[in-house]
């Protein structure tokens, strides 16, 4: 059963529509332990449980997380054929969860080029969630930024070449069609663990007027209190998407 939110503020405000977290430090998270690295991604997808259900609870309307960029390729082959394995390990025992809850599994990234096990058990949540009509949570897989606007930019070309679109009507809006997120809005927060401040290649045009939120936790010890401390702060938060607020307008008449 889902649990009830502890920061009862928390629904006084609107909360974002949309956080999107980069999950780090399963490895830290094991080495501090003398646990294999593994183990501390074993522990990650635990966590990820905790996460989804209280995103759930909260109504939150879009949690995406990163979970396999196109750079974990170069990782040791053990670790890469383990993180490549924990999504169908993951549905394996939470699909039916995910399923009465209303939850809609989603996917970006490059998809065929994953493993054939991880598509067909991340395809079939897909399939099998396709009707709910709650949180719908997206996993990056196999996702680059740079790689999604790259191929943007090819699909937008080829558009033109062959006539179906009129270079003149290209705007931010139209390249947004594009994009694999083309269907969800931008995220509002973007949370990154384990005390890194970047963004690794995530979500590069979405980001542009994301609230970013660096916490120094370790993802696997990431709780869900620490999330509603994270979201009333973004509550607190002025969003100005490179504007002013008349009442930020200095007056030098």
């Amino acid at each position: 059963m889902f649990k009830a939110t502890k920061n009862k503020s928390l629904t006084e405000r609107p909360i974002p529509e949309h956080i999107a977290i980069i999950m780090d430090g399963n490895g830290r998270y094991a080495k501090m332990r003398s646990m294999p690295r593994i183990k501390g991604h074993y522990e990650g997808m635990q966590n990820v449980k905790r996460i989804v259900r209280h995103a759930a609870d909260i109504k939150l309307k879009y949690l995406t997380l990163y979970a396999f960029s196109t750079e974990n390729w170069s990782r040791p082959k053990s670790e890469v054929n383990y993180l490549l394995k924990l999504p169908t390990d993951f549905l394996s025992t939470f699909l039916p969860e995910l399923i009465e809850k209303n939850v809609i599994v989603k996917t970006i990234g490059e998809f065929e080029a994953l493993p054939k096990h991880t598509r067909k058990a991340v395809q079939t949540a897909i399939d099998k969630t396709a009707g709910n009509t709650g949180l719908t949570l997206v996993f990056a897989l196999n996702y680059g930024g740079r790689d999604e606007l790259i191929g943007a930019v090819k699909e937008i070309i080829a558009d033109v070449q062959a006539g179906t679109l009129d270079a003149d009507s290209i705007d931010s809006r139209k390249f947004e069609d594009y994009l694999m997120t083309k269907d969800m809005p931008d995220p509002e927060m973007i949370i990154r663990t384990s005390g890194e401040y970047r963004l690794s290649n995530f979500l590069l045009w979405q980001a542009s007027y994301s609230e970013l939120f660096f916490s120094n936790t370790l993802w696997p010890e990431f709780s869900t209190d620490e999330l509603d401390d994270l979201i009333a702060q973004y509550q607190k938060r002025e969003r100005r998407f490179g504007g002013l607020n008349e009442e930020d307008v200095i007056d030098e008449d």
